[in-house]
């Protein structure tokens, strides 16, 4: 047995879009099934995103502290954004992305995981970078707005993280997958055979 995810596509024969947004669509396509019969599925069109676990010198994550309406939460994240840009570097979108919501910026870059959401319901891909060598960054911040004018920034220590996630007390996934990640790369081989910040993603093929 092949302990690998694999590209697969069953046949569509037929696909409306009921619903398009600003940024995302549902779609519903009809796929044959492999005894020869027809489903219905509706899902998530999304572009992607990628998220950084920001790791300074003091062994402390970048977090941020925002209102997620759908769930009426108020979650504790890593910085995340959107590959608003189709084809887009998801490194360059990355350190965009730890800019406009921590204004930091970092040295040290590698690819922590890749990850499918929610694949029953949603194509969203997401990259996760691990980012070292923190710094402040030069320039004015980033000006914010909506939801995010009421984000709370912190720096918490990783294992406090790690107790939170376990503790069901922390749920939003980059976070949860992010500390975790990183726990499993240290008590493997370390954090420095991470794959390259470059690294090939075939779910959001992008340009050097």
């Amino acid at each position: 047995m092949e302990l690998q995810d694999t590209p697969e596509e069953w046949q569509v024969v037929a696909t409306t879009t009921p619903f398009q947004g600003n940024k995302t669509s549902v779609r519903t396509d009809d796929v044959v099934m492999p005894d020869g019969t027809v489903a219905r599925r509706d899902y998530q069109v999304h572009p992607g995103s990628v998220a950084v676990l920001a790791l300074d010198d003091e062994d402390r994550v970048l977090v941020l502290r925002q209102y997620r309406h759908p769930v009426r939460h108020k979650l504790w994240e890593i910085p995340a954004g959107l590959l608003d840009v189709p084809g887009e570097n998801p490194l360059h979108a990355a350190q965009r992305e730890l800019y406009e919501e921590a204004h930091v910026k970092a040295e040290e870059w590698r690819v922590l995981t890749d990850v499918y959401t929610t694949p029953g319901g949603c194509d969203e891909a997401i990259r996760i970078f691990l980012a070292r060598g923190l710094s402040e960054a030069e320039g004015e911040r980033y000006e914010v707005s909506e939801e995010e004018s009421d984000m709370e920034l912190a720096r918490v220590p990783l294992d406090d993280l790690v107790r939170g996630v376990l503790a069901g007390e922390l749920h939003n996934n980059c976070l949860v997958v992010g500390v975790l990640s990183l726990t499993a790369a240290r008590a493997g081989e370390g954090p420095d055979a991470l794959r390259p910040a470059d690294a090939p993603w075939p779910a959001r093929p992008f340009e050097a």
